[in-house]
């Protein structure tokens, strides 16, 4: 997927990360810059052949700049050391489901979808779209594709009440799936993938099986006025 230089200018970066050497190697990244655009090209094109409503987006719409926002951080380290991919027929408006790729040879790399930590605006459409139709989210979560792929939302306890949210009862059928405040799946990258030709149409295999995911929550969030089913 990505060219051996890019991997290798990553390297250096996490032992160098400062302006002045970031500077100094500035045609460097530069180069790291093209790669990254080819690879999200690439990526965009096959996703958008399985996925339409991804046809009006552009290269820019899927991708991030290097610099860390460090204003609210305790890391004032100003250069992010991975790569990340976004695609949602929103573009990079994080209310809505995306998919998502997280490329670091260091950290760990991993894909997927879905949508992390809401508003309460779009939480509470979200859950009002599981209330009223918690067969097709537990249809989506059960299929054969996508528990073959992904060990169902990811299980983040911090990320999850442990009580009803405010509205529901304890005995509601979904009850489980409502208490969740994030709603994504994600999967893990081989780091051999990284380096690999075709890493990337095995990405586009992992994030195809997210789609319905994708769209079940896209629905609840263009719904006009959720309307909350009680059982």
């Amino acid at each position: 997927m990505l060219n051996p230089e890019t991997l290798e200018f990553f390297r250096e970066l996490r032992e160098n990360n400062h302006k002045e050497w970031f500077d100094q190697n500035r045609k460097r990244y530069e180069n790291v810059k093209k790669d990254y655009h080819r690879l999200v090209g690439e990526l965009l094109h096959k996703m958008q052949k399985f996925d339409p409503s991804l046809g009006h987006l552009q290269i820019k719409d899927c991708t991030f700049r290097i610099n860390r926002d460090i204003r609210f951080s305790k890391d004032k380290t100003p250069y992010k050391t991975h790569l990340s991919i976004i695609m949602s027929p929103h573009g990079k408006k994080m209310e809505y489901a995306s998919y998502y790729v997280h490329l670091d040879e260091a950290a760990g790399s991993f894909a997927g979808g879905g949508i992390y930590m809401p508003g309460s605006e779009a939480l509470k459409k979200i859950r009002a779209e599981i209330s009223a139709f918690p067969e097709d989210l537990e249809e989506i979560l059960a299929s054969e594709d996508f528990s073959q792929t992904y060990n169902g939302l990811d299980k983040d306890e911090k990320f999850r009440l442990t009580r009803p949210p405010k509205g529901f009862q304890a005995d509601h059928p979904a009850i489980e799936l409502l208490k969740y405040k994030s709603f994504t799946a994600s999967r893990t990258l081989p780091e051999k993938w990284l380096s690999d030709p075709r890493g990337i149409d095995e990405v586009v295999e992992i994030l195809k099986k997210v789609k319905p995911l994708n769209d079940f929550i896209n629905r609840g969030l263009d719904a006009d006025e959720p309307e909350i089913e009680f059982p």
